[in-house]
C-alpha cells in the first residue's frame, strides 16, 4: 500500500468591483506579466514564452523585511501560464519554481459580470501544504492581495 499524501489546501477569494466592467477588470488580469502594478509585489516580468499564450513564464518577487531581525529577504516565484480564455475571462497558472516553500501551487483567476457596470474577480487555488505557512495564513494573503487589487483597479479606472 502506498502512503497517503497530505491533503491539498484549497481556497477561494472573491471581490466585487463597483463601477468597473468585467472587460476592464479582465484587461488587468490578462496582462500576466504586469500583476505587480495591481497587487503588493516589487516586480513581475516575462522570462520566456509569448505574451498572452499558454507556456508564458513570469518571474514575480518581493522583498520581505523582518523588523525584529533587521534583515530583508527576496521571496520569488516563477509562474507558468497554463490556460487563458479571453471569452470566459479566466486564466490558470502554476508555480514552477520558487523559494517560498511551494511544492505544488495552481491558481485560477476569473472575472465575472454582475450588473451593468459591476463585476467580481475570483481567485481560486489548490496547493500542497507549505512548511512555515498555515492554510489560514495563505488564504489571508490571497484575500488581502485581492482587496489591494480591487482598490487599485477602482482607483485607476475612476481616474480615467
Amino acid at each position: 500500500m502506498g502512503e497517503e499524501s497530505d491533503p491539498k489546501w484549497e481556497g477561494k477569494a472573491v471581490v466585487e468591483l463597483a463601477d468597473t466592467t468585467a472587460e476592464v477588470a479582465w484587461t488587468v488580469l490578462e496582462d500576466f506579466c504586469n500583476i505587480h502594478k495591481w497587487i503588493p509585489l516589487d516586480t513581475c516580468y516575462q522570462l520566456e514564452g509569448i505574451l498572452g499564450k499558454p507556456g508564458l513564464i513570469r518571474y514575480c518577487a518581493s522583498t520581505i523585511v523582518d523588523d525584529v531581525e533587521k534583515t530583508s529577504t527576496v521571496k520569488w516565484a516563477k509562474e507558468k501560464l497554463l490556460a487563458i480564455d479571453p471569452v470566459q475571462r479566466c486564466l490558470t497558472y502554476e508555480v514552477v519554481e520558487n523559494n517560498m516553500g511551494f511544492k505544488f501551487y495552481l491558481a485560477t483567476f476569473k472575472v465575472l459580470s454582475m450588473k451593468e457596470d459591476e463585476c467580481k474577480i475570483e481567485w481560486e487555488f489548490v496547493c500542497d501544504p507549505v512548511q512555515g505557512w498555515s492554510l489560514q495564513g495563505l488564504e489571508s494573503y490571497v484575500v488581502s492581495s485581492l482587496q489591494v487589487m480591487k482598490k487599485n483597479i477602482e482607483l485607476a479606472y475612476k481616474a480615467a
